[in-house]
């Protein structure tokens, strides 16, 4: 509904915080549609609490709920967000030679599917296979890069995401590594899709590499963008089933299928604000 609001937290674990929070909520009339909480009690010298909260406001403003909330938030230490459920995100996607993620993550936006505002279309090279229809009235930006360029290349990038008040860069096979200037500049607003296999291959031709030594899984896994490379929080992950009868054109295939869906999911699930950071860790509140 379009007046669903979602409250967001995490602090550490102290006994009476849900009953605190819903309390919170039903003194002012607030209507709970749904509610997620999680412990985590895997590290032994503190326990973390994180809780994910959709709630009607039943006529309450927004920015009064937020005033009221901040002294409940103060005295449990939260890091908490209350945020409109309808309100989409604006994203920024960059992308390389490949679309296929690009494409997918548009016709999916068009459709109602993710709940995103693209404001600008990044790429190092020429979209050759991507149309005019398929970017509509999104502006595109062709920023080639190279070892010489990359610093002033990752500046305009930048100046791109500052000028259209971007909330979450995209990686949409954007074969690109950030420096650790542009990792730590983006943070945790930064997603990115990568090929996983176990084994893992690395380099140009990943598929290939699984073909010939005859795996029978793949994976993809969309995960925030850190200066460690591919080490960041992972978001969502999923495999796909390989036989011996696969060639390395239908592993490309099913691994260009599955990367599409991982970084879909992984872009709905921060966009309706379901992923909260757990240290190098997220937690997913699925739904």
């Amino acid at each position: 509904m379009a007046d669903t609001l979602i409250l967001t937290l995490s602090c550490e674990d102290r006994p009476g915080i849900t009953a605190r929070v819903t309390g919170f909520l039903f003194e002012r009339g607030c209507n709970i549609l749904d509610a997620q909480q999680f412990n985590d009690r895997s590290d032994k010298d503190r326990d973390r609490f994180f809780m994910r909260v959709a709630f009607d406001p039943t006529g309450t403003r927004t920015d009064s709920l937020r005033s009221d909330f901040k002294k409940l938030a103060g005295e449990f230490s939260m890091d908490w967000k209350i945020a409109a459920q309808d309100r989409p995100r604006r994203v920024m996607i960059m992308v390389s030679k490949f679309d296929h993620c690009l494409v997918d993550l548009l016709y999916r936006w068009r459709t109602g599917e993710i709940n995103i505002d693209p404001v600008a279309i990044i790429s190092n090279h020429p979209l050759e296979t991507t149309t005019d229809a398929d970017l509509g009235d999104i502006p595109f930006h062709y920023l080639p890069v190279t070892k010489e360029s990359k610093a002033d290349q990752e500046r305009q990038v930048r100046q791109v995401a500052h000028d259209t008040g971007a909330e979450l860069v995209v990686l949409a096979r954007y074969m690109q590594i950030f420096s650790d200037e542009q990792s730590a500049h983006f943070g945790c607003r930064c997603i990115n899709i990568h090929h996983s296999f176990l084994p893992g291959f690395k380099g140009a031709r990943p598929y290939h590499q699984a073909h010939e030594r005859g795996v029978k899984i793949i994976g993809a896994t969309a995960h925030f963008v850190t200066a460690d490379l591919d080490e960041g929080p992972i978001i969502h992950q999923d495999v796909e089933r390989i036989t011996h009868a696969d060639s390395a054109a239908d592993l490309v295939r099913k691994g260009r299928d599955i990367e599409r869906r991982v970084l879909a999911e992984a872009v709905r699930l921060f966009t309706a604000d379901r992923v909260l950071m757990n240290g190098n860790r997220t937690v997913v509140f699925r739904g």
